[in-house]
């Protein structure tokens, strides 16, 4: 045994010096290299004018670094609210054309106005139209090339999922519905002695254990198009976990995924610390499927629930809490003297559109459990739920015209600032739910209570990804995305999803 294994040591240090292993990058590294290239590319265009319209260029150029860190910092900002870095769609020349250039928009609108710290010599028309022009040449020039080097299918990492249960074909299903070109899945590992040499099949959905894809449905995605995930359709139990290091070094494996929602063994852990010694990647199944989906894998942890647990968040910080706090007060007032001026006018509207009061308070399960009155303008014709909480539909018959551009552009939630002064609410945080649903998806949802450990918000993770819930089935993937936001909250996450919320109002994106 030790012999073999030396033996498989030595080939899988000789394969990484070849770089068979060292060539494959992971999620992490495609973004950082493509940011790389949209920062070069825009700072480029940058030079490019300023060699054309002064003299001195250069020593000009020095002397303001601020333009190039202020250009920077904005493109980042709005790319994360674009998604321009979503890697299934940078290998899409016309997604990636399309991200970019939304992208591109709102950080020149954003740039341009800005006095003292952008260059004075945007401000002729002509240089305004060569920055655009520059700019977007180089940018599209380095996604193409990008996409020529990065989405081939020899920098995959490729990787074996242990476990062929529901946990790892969950995996496959996120992997596939993502379209990540990052990861080339060889097969399976599974302890189970029947299911050797067994095909596996995708679950019909993230929410049920129930259904599974034909091999038909395998060949493409929901979308027609090929999976990223290649080979879908021909995916079998390969071994067993004795069998890892010789599976590795045979398919080139680079990346190992724990989906073991019971636990792992003694014997299989001393199995993945030899291909760990083989310079493989070892990741679980619940942080690879929250870095391609988002969200927490509440359903497939298992043993493993720490991993949903957001156990020492960030909101557990007292520097944090101040620095929220804070800027939830700045908010709010900024947001009560906006309403100040337009209540008029809302509530005109509201009345002559169906008569009936103006505000609708509701009640609502905030941070701890504790319920507080929540503020809202009325949406809906008056007594639209007098006997029983009710789901919202999308196309509700209850919501009035009114209320219906009120939702749309999420004004019927402003007087929620008021609660945010109160310190019932936070800016950013999970959507508050009412009492009767919170009891009722506490019983069936596991983890549910943990939403309650930040203060609810007036926008959120959940809300800019998936929208409103108007079901258990979506109270539950939104759930995954609060639990999501809870581990990672930050202040850069918070200003994405703030620049998310405020690009559906003004493109009428609300529910």
């Amino acid at each position: 045994m030790r012999l073999r294994l030396d033996h498989v040591l030595v080939q899988g240090i000789e394969a990484k010096s070849r770089g068979v292993l060292g060539l494959r990058l992971n999620i992490g590294e495609r973004k950082l290299i493509l940011g790389l290239v949209d920062v070069l590319a825009l700072n480029s265009a940058l030079i490019g004018v300023a060699g054309l319209r002064l003299s001195a260029s250069w020593q000009v150029l020095l002397e303001h670094p601020l333009w190039f860190l202020l250009l920077t910092v904005l493109w980042v900002m709005f790319a994360a609210t674009f998604d321009a870095y979503d890697l299934a769609a940078v290998c899409d020349v016309w997604a990636s054309t399309k991200r970019a250039a939304q992208t591109l928009l709102f950080t020149w609108l954003a740039y341009l106005p800005i006095p003292y710290i952008t260059p004075p010599l945007l401000r002729s028309r002509l240089a305004l139209v060569l920055f655009l022009l520059f700019t977007c040449g180089f940018l599209m020039a380095g996604r193409v090339l990008y996409a020529l080097m990065f989405c081939q299918p020899g920098l995959r990492r490729r990787a074996l999922i242990i476990g062929a249960g529901w946990s790892g074909r969950t995996l496959l299903q996120a992997l596939v519905d993502s379209r990540v070109p990052a990861y080339e899945i060889v097969g399976f590992v599974d302890d189970d002695p029947a299911m050797l040499g067994v095909a596996v099949t995708l679950p019909e959905s993230g929410l049920h254990k129930s259904g599974a894809y034909s091999s038909s449905d395998l060949e493409h995605d929901h979308a027609g198009a090929k999976p990223s995930v290649e080979g879908t359709g021909r995916l079998r139990v390969l071994g067993d976990h004795r069998a890892l290091p010789d599976l590795v070094l045979q398919h080139q494996v680079t990346t190992l995924v724990l989906a073991m929602p019971d636990g792992v063994t003694g014997e299989l852990v001393r199995t993945v610390m030899d291909c760990l010694e083989l310079g493989v990647e070892i990741i679980a199944m619940p942080v690879l499927y929250e870095r391609l989906t988002g969200r927490v894998a509440i359903q497939h942890i298992g043993a493993h629930w720490c991993a949903a647990m957001p156990t020492g968040h960030p909101g557990t910080h007292a520097l944090w809490h101040l620095m929220k706090r804070l800027t939830d007060v700045v908010l709010s007032c900024f947001g009560l003297a906006m309403l100040g001026l337009a209540l008029p006018v809302i509530a005109a509207a509201i009345y002559l559109d169906s008569p009936g009061p103006i505000f609708y308070v509701q009640e609502r399960v905030g941070q701890g459990g504790r319920r507080f009155q929540l503020y809202k303008f009325r949406s809906m014709v008056s007594g639209a739920e007098s006997d029983r909480a009710i789901w919202a539909s999308e196309n509700d018959p209850r919501v009035t015209r009114v209320g219906r551009l009120l939702r749309a552009t999420h004004l019927d939630e402003f007087p929620q600032f008021l609660n945010i002064l109160k310190g019932d609410m936070s800016v950013v945080g999970p959507r508050p739910e009412r009492p009767a649903f919170v009891e009722e998806l506490a019983k069936e949802i596991p983890f549910y209570r943990v939403r309650h450990a930040v203060k609810p918000g007036m926008a959120g993770w959940g809300l800019v990804r998936q929208g409103y819930g108007a079901s258990k089935e979506e109270a539950m993937l939104k759930l995954q995305y609060d639990l999501y936001y809870i581990k990672h909250q930050s202040a850069w996450l918070d200003m994405v999803i703030l620049l998310k919320t405020l690009i559906h109002t003004v493109t009428f994106q609300g529910r």
